[in-house]
C-alpha cells in the first residue's frame, strides 16, 4: 500500500508548545485505533482500510510511534521494516544489487502532525527517533529508509531534504486521489553503509581511490583481475566458452 506523508503549511496559527520536554513518545497499541483512524482521515487524502490500522497498532514489523501531549496523540510516524526482496517493482533499484535479498530496508508509510501543533519540531522529533532506531547496534542490516511523496507537496519535500533525504526517482501517476492520478517522488536516506546502484562515475572514483593506495608493482596484476571480473559480468557466456577452450 502506498504511504503518504503530510507536512503542509497551515493557514491557521499553530499552538506553540511550552517545551518539547512536555511531549511524550510511545508506541501505538490496539486501543489507539479509533483515535489514529480519526487523525489519519483528517491529515491524509488517502483512505486506509481498517485492517491497516489493526496492523500498525499491533504487528511488530511496524515501527509505529506516537507523540502525545496532554494525553492526546498529536503526531505519529509509521514505518515498515522489511527485506529488500519484498520491495515493489518501482522500488527495487533503491539499493545496489551487491546487497543480498535479505538486506533490510525501512519504508516510511506515514508521518503527520495535528494542524494546530505543526511547526513545533514534532515531526523532526518523530523522524529522528526512527532514524536512531534504524542506526542502532540492533539494526546493522537495515541499509535504507525510503518514502513516497506527492510531487506537489513542497513542504514535505523540503522537510525531508533538510533531513538529508535524496531524490531517487520520479513516479508518474503513482497516487490515485479523489478520482485523479497524481505523480510522486521517491526519496531515500541511506544508513549503515547502504548506497544506490553505482554508475560509471562512481566506479571510476572507487578504482582511483584503490589505485592511490596500491603498490605500483601490483597494479598490473590488480588491473588484470578487475578486467576479468568485468568480462565475466559483461559477457558471461563468452567468458565461460573462452575459459573452457583454454583449459
Amino acid at each position: 500500500m502506498a504511504g503518504f506523508d503530510w507536512y503542509a503549511d497551515s493557514p491557521k496559527p499553530c499552538s506553540k508548545l511550552c517545551n518539547l520536554s512536555n511531549l511524550q513518545l510511545r508506541f501505538l497499541c490496539p486501543s489507539d485505533i479509533q483515535e489514529v483512524q480519526a487523525l489519519c482521515s483528517d491529515w491524509f487524502p488517502i483512505i486506509y482500510p481498517y485492517y491497516w490500522y489493526e496492523e500498525i497498532t499491533s504487528n511488530p514489523r511496524f515501527y509505529s510511534l506516537a507523540a502525545v501531549y496532554d494525553g492526546v496523540i498529536i503526531g505519529l510516524i509509521v514505518a515498515e521494516i522489511k527485506a529488500f526482496s519484498e520491495l515493489n517493482k518501482e522500488d527495487e533499484d533503491i539499493l545496489a544489487p551487491t546487497f543480498g535479498k535479505d538486506t533490510l530496508v525501512a519504508y516510511l508509510l506515514s508521518l503527520g502532525v495535528s494542524q494546530s501543533h505543526r511547526r513545533n519540531g514534532i515531526a523532526s522529533v518523530l523522524l529522528d527517533n526512527l532514524i536512531s532506531h534504524l542506526t542502532s547496534v540492533d539494526n546493522p542490516h537495515c541499509k535504507a529508509l525510503f518514502l513516497h511523496v506527492l510531487t506537489t507537496n513542497s513542504p514535505a519535500i523540503h522537510f525531508y531534504q533538510r533531513h538529508q533525504f535524496k531524490l531517487h526517482a520520479f513516479l508518474p501517476y503513482y497516487y490515485y486521489i479523489n478520482g485523479k492520478s497524481k505523480d510522486g517522488f521517491t526519496y531515500v536516506l541511506y544508513v549503515n553503509g547502504g548506497h544506490p546502484p553505482w554508475g560509471l562515475t562512481d566506479y571510476m572514483k572507487h578504482y582511483c581511490k584503490v589505485l592511490a593506495h596500491t603498490d605500483p608493482c601490483a597494479v598490473p596484476v590488480w588491473l588484470w583481475n578487475k578486467m576479468q571480473l568485468m568480462m565475466r559480468w559483461a559477457w558471461p557466456t563468452t567468458w565461460v566458452a573462452m575459459w573452457s577452450s583454454s583449459s
